[in-house]
């Protein structure tokens, strides 16, 4: 049985996660973690269901509060599925569950890295974005895929994905259609700016017009 975490949010493999921890239950668990080197599970709580999730690592306790609250840093290491939910396991606080660890095809392509890579860069350039974060190839899909403004259903989704080959074509496909979106937007805000100013207008030619 893997201790549980449930929460609206998606980790992936590799990522590290700073949690603000305040409940008794989950004191409980990172005191647990701590002295007998467990992990757990952090499943993305999406339209009120629990399925996927992502196995962590505790890597250190950042800050200790008074009360047993705590500011503590993990580590994304593996995907699971949810095979049975328990509120609270035997003897503890927290909830737990038997789950499954997914395997995965991790066979990549440079060619779609890279075009990925083009279609960020494009998107960060609409958008204005200082400093933008560097990312070399190779490289996974998922160390990108909070930096390309995805929502949460969409995060998800990449995570319900066995194979690389599919999430980065996936991520592109999310890039294709968001590109032209900030594109109009940007448009609209320089509309919006240049109402109220004077315009030049060319002058128009009526000599060939004819009704």
């Amino acid at each position: 049985m893997l201790p549980l975490f449930p929460l609206q949010i998606v980790v992936y493999p590799g990522e590290t996660v700073p949690l603000h921890i305040f409940e008794k239950r989950y004191q409980q668990l990172i005191a647990d973690c701590e002295e007998e080197n467990i992990s757990f599970g952090i499943p993305a709580y999406i339209d009120e269901k629990l399925d996927y999730g992502t196995e962590v690592k505790l890597q250190k306790i950042a800050e200790r509060h008074p009360g047993g609250e705590s500011d503590v840093v993990c580590i994304g290491t593996r995907i699971f599925r949810i095979k049975s939910f328990d509120q609270q396991l035997p003897g503890k606080l927290y909830a737990g569950g038997e789950v499954e660890f997914l395997n995965d095809n991790e066979s990549s392509a440079q060619d779609l890295q890279e075009e990925l890579l083009k279609n960020i860069a494009v998107l960060y350039v609409e958008l204005t974005i200082d400093n933008p974060p560097v990312f070399d190839i190779p490289f996974v899909s998922y160390q990108v895929a909070h930096k390309i403004g995805m929502a949460l259903h969409q995060e998800y989704h990449l995570l319900t994905l066995r194979s690389e080959l599919e999430r980065l074509k996936y991520l592109i496909g999310h890039l294709k259609v968001t590109i032209p979106v900030v594109r109009e937007m940007n448009r609209t805000k320089e509309i919006i700016k240049m109402n109220g100013h004077f315009k030049n207008f060319d002058p128009l030619d009526f000599e060939d017009f004819k009704l």
